[in-house]
């Protein structure tokens, strides 16, 4: 926002016109009691840990909760299966691997959709668009976190040291399939079904078969709702050739195959507490993930519904079916 307190343009030019000695006086004595103050220029984007701060805000750093439960899943899952041991370190840990992996993440899909984001009035306000942060800051904290993620990959284990540059690269993936293929949201399904593979080899090293049917519900679970979350952007998207479900197949037919996904999904999450013998605590939770999933669709038929589904029941779906494999 651009600050000033000089006089409209041509004011001066137009008294002076008319009479010069008098508005010499005038502004002496303007002058003599009032100092005028200089314009300002725009305000810069913070820097240091401000700026850190702002990242933060605008990625919502605190969101990466909403992975965490997946994480400790797979390696809960491990630990179902008498494979390895768990720690408090290596617990904390996987927390900072998921933190850095995600904050990277985010980070650089603001960056690559900066351009898009300022053009779209419901994204306008983010901390890049805006001006309250700079892509060159930006770049240099997405930076720090990658270099972060690898480094506690490397201290989790050799295994996930060595694929953590893998699961950059698949994360980062993401951010530029919307501008080629529809099927953008299985690939967002996909950067979120790595964490129980991580909180797995975490523990134990390569995930067994039984484990890729959890992820797999992972994909279509986060396919379905991030349809529903692009019915939000559906004008703009298919204004400026966004790649979305919803902008190539209209809102009615994206609504069915959320659901669909979502039924599906339900179905594999059931299939690995079989393959598992995890038993009725497990069985419940999966029905209570069903439930959720139902209000989400209901909720999602009104616009305001779906930040509410996007964010509130869908942060609930890990820490359920967490604790199903807890109590399993």
């Amino acid at each position: 926002m651009r600050t000033s307190l000089a006089r409209p343009p041509g004011y001066g030019s137009r008294c002076s016109a008319k009479n010069p000695q008098t508005v010499g006086r005038v502004e002496s004595s303007f002058s003599s009691s009032r100092p005028i103050k200089e314009p300002r220029g725009p305000t810069s984007p913070p820097a240091g840990g401000a700026a850190f701060h702002e990242f933060a805000r605008d990625i919502k750093i605190e969101h990466s909760l909403f992975a965490l439960p997946f994480a400790f899943l797979g390696l809960l899952a491990a630990l179902r299966t008498g494979r390895g041991t768990v720690t408090l370190p290596l617990l904390l840990l996987v927390l900072l691997a998921m933190v850095t992996a995600r904050s990277a993440a985010m980070g650089f899909n603001r960056l690559l959709d900066a351009e898009i984001d300022a053009r779209n009035p419901r994204t306008k306000d983010r901390a890049i668009p805006s001006g309250r942060l700079s892509k060159k800051t930006a770049a240099i904290i997405v930076f720090l976190f990658s270099l972060a993620f690898v480094d506690i990959a490397f201290l989790i284990n050799a295994t996930a040291g060595i694929l953590s540059p893998i699961a950059l690269a698949i994360l980062f993936g993401y951010s530029s399939t919307k501008r080629h293929t529809a099927l953008c949201h299985l690939v967002l399904g996909i950067t979120l079904s790595l964490a129980p593979l991580g909180g797995w080899i975490a523990v134990a090293g390569m995930p067994i078969p039984e484990l890729f049917l959890l992820a797999a519900g992972m994909i279509l679970w986060v396919a379905g709702f991030d349809i529903l979350y692009s019915l939000l952007d559906l004008d703009f998207d298919r204004r400026h050739g966004i790649r979305s479900l919803p902008a190539l197949i209209g809102p009615f037919r994206a609504r069915i195959l959320a659901a669909l996904l979502h039924a599906a999904a339900f179905s594999l999450f059931l299939a690995f507490g079989r393959q598992l013998d995890l038993g009725t605590a497990w069985n419940l939770s999966c029905l209570a993930v069903g439930l959720l999933l139902t209000a989400e669709h209901i909720l999602a038929r009104n616009p305001r519904g779906i930040p509410i589904a996007f964010f509130h029941l869908n942060a609930a779906v890990g820490f359920l079916l967490l604790g199903g494999l807890y109590f399993s």
